[in-house]
């Protein structure tokens, strides 16, 4: 189905709605601005995942649960003034959370070109002056200044996230995981200098499926 009609055959307006209830139920308050912007970035998705398979959710109704809901969800453990989203993707939750977040400042951390290229994209279309993209591995990245929360979803391992993306953090900082079961065994396998704080059940509006926060620190070996 090409892009003109799946834009044509969408009901904005009921995604509007969708989401307007999900943010009431999560006790997200804000203008609406942000939901209109939200809904912005899910229209660009919309149109670039026609053409470069960006994420498998196709149906823009079910991208607001599936995607927009569950990335705000998490908003509350997210901590500090600058923010790294490693393996961003098409934006989920960096993209998401800096929409509705504008005083928090947010890097993307991708290495798939296309990937990249949308997330410039839609940095520009949205006017989001508080993201910058980086587009490199996360092994490889050398941030001027390390964040004081790196967030992943749908990454790695704990263990291989700590491993890979542990030299971004900053002394306090923290790791914010997006899992869907209870990734209590992944704990098993981080190394010597993290900690797992805490792991928190998260209920996403409309979403019949778990999902799980881990919270790593560094810590003293």
């Amino acid at each position: 189905m090409g892009v003109s009609i799946v834009m044509a055959m969408t009901d904005w307006d009921a995604c509007g709605q969708r989401l307007s209830a999900g943010m009431d139920a999560l006790g997200i308050s804000g203008p609406a601005a942000v939901r209109d912007r939200l809904i912005a970035y899910l229209r660009e998705l919309t149109t670039w995942n026609a053409t470069y398979n960006l994420t498998a959710v196709r149906d823009p109704e079910a991208m607001v649960t599936r995607h927009l809901l569950d990335c705000l969800a998490v908003s509350d453990f997210v901590v500090g003034a600058n923010l790294a989203d490693v393996g961003a993707g098409p934006g989920l939750p960096g993209l998401v959370l800096a929409i509705a977040r504008p005083r928090l400042a947010v890097t993307l951390v991708e290495s798939n070109r296309k990937k990249a290229a949308f997330l410039r994209h839609a940095r520009r279309q949205l006017a989001l002056d508080n993201v910058e993209v980086a587009q490199a591995r996360v092994e490889a990245f050398k941030p001027a200044k390390k964040f004081d929360c790196v967030i992943t979803r749908a990454f790695a391992s704990a263990g291989d996230t700590a491993r890979g993306a542990g030299h971004l953090i900053a002394p306090g900082g923290r790791f914010v995981l997006m899992k869907g079961r209870d990734p209590a065994a992944e704990m098993e396998d981080l190394p010597l200098d993290f900690r797992h704080l805490a792991t928190h059940a998260v209920t996403v509006p409309g979403l019949g499926a778990e999902r799980h926060v881990a919270i790593l620190e560094p810590g003293l070996i």
